[in-house]
């Protein structure tokens, strides 16, 4: 098994880039079209033709499902040229098909690469999760607090006012009584409805995007999307795995995970250096939506090291017929 210190991140980190920009390409012909599965298709179909030209031995481990779900790119699949390192693969070729679909800001195309075993294998179960930006004490913040109590502390932390937090939350019917909680603080709230590794992102560059911490549940696939992401920004984050019955309990047993109650540091879902790019398909507060022009498509990508903690925006025009 190839060791972590021989992960070629380097060289790697423009391939990753060619993967999401490719999946942006292939979905942008389907933005505002109606048609959700149409576009995660096109995507995934792109992402596995350009990560199958990569010099690796990738293995997804946070995938679009089992392997009978396939053609999507399934937990297990192996992809790569089976030459160079082993490394784990973390990937949502469409982060946001609604939000494509509809043409609706921030749908992505998000992939991250670590080393081989040191990306967590986390079951689609829903996660709760809590992060927040770089430059702060270690652990101000916990999932063992209420809300108003991260609120509050996390105002300390900064020597503002409550209400000059903002948290940034999934809309959902689950989500009532953490949203009535956090404004009880006088704190505001940013909600989304779609795309929780680009809500958990914006709280690693507050400056910019007005966000301050990411609170509430989503999948824990896109948990280990969001910790990649913040390991290379800056900042912390916490998950830990809710179960609503014994099949989704089952699930999390298959891949390896035996602490049901765990609560899951950054550094824990993922154990070691990564790298992680993402290219806009709508217009986003972290990169632009694919612009479509008579001969060309533009694509916007970060792409990010926690080796070297390097944020590269990267602009990439590609001709058309």
């Amino acid at each position: 098994m190839t060791s972590p210190k021989d992960f070629n991140d380097r060289m790697l980190s423009l391939g990753l880039a060619r993967v999401s920009e490719a999946a942006a390409h292939a979905s942008a012909l389907l933005i505002g079209r109606g048609d959700e599965k149409a576009a995660d298709q096109a995507a995934v179909n792109a992402m596995r033709e350009q990560l199958n030209l990569l010099d690796i031995k990738g293995v997804v481990v946070i995938g679009e499902g089992e392997r009978d779900e396939a053609p999507m790119l399934y937990i297990g699949e192996e992809v790569g040229t089976g030459q160079g390192p082993e490394v784990d693969i973390a990937l949502d070729p469409l982060e946001g098909t609604t939000l494509t679909a509809k043409d609706m800001p921030n749908a992505l195309t998000v992939i991250a690469m670590a080393p081989r075993g040191t990306l967590l294998h986390a079951p689609d179960v829903y996660m709760d999760k809590l992060a927040i930006g770089p430059n702060y004490p270690k652990d101000v913040v916990s999932l063992d607090m209420t809300p108003s109590e991260r609120v509050r502390a996390l105002a300390k932390a900064r020597g503002v006012k409550e209400s000059d937090i903002t948290v940034c939350v999934l809309e959902r019917p689950r989500h009532e009584d953490l949203v009535a909680e956090i404004r009880s603080t006088g704190a505001a709230i940013r909600l989304i409805t779609d795309g929780d590794v680009a809500g958990v992102i914006h709280c690693a560059e507050a400056e910019l995007t007005g966000i301050d911490m990411y609170m509430g549940s989503g999948g824990a696939p896109e948990g280990v999307l969001a910790a990649s992401a913040l390991k290379c920004m800056g900042g912390q984050m916490w998950g830990k795995l809710l179960f609503r019955n014994d099949d989704e309990r089952g699930r999390a047993k298959k891949a390896g995970i035996t602490d049901l109650d765990r609560i899951y540091s950054r550094d824990e879902l993922v154990t070691a250096d990564v790298i992680f790019a993402a290219t806009g398909v709508t217009n986003g507060s972290i990169v632009a939506g694919v612009k479509r022009e008579p001969h060309y498509l533009q694509t916007e990508t970060i792409l990010m090291r926690s080796k070297t903690g390097s944020v590269r925006r990267m602009i990439y025009r590609n001709p058309v017929k």
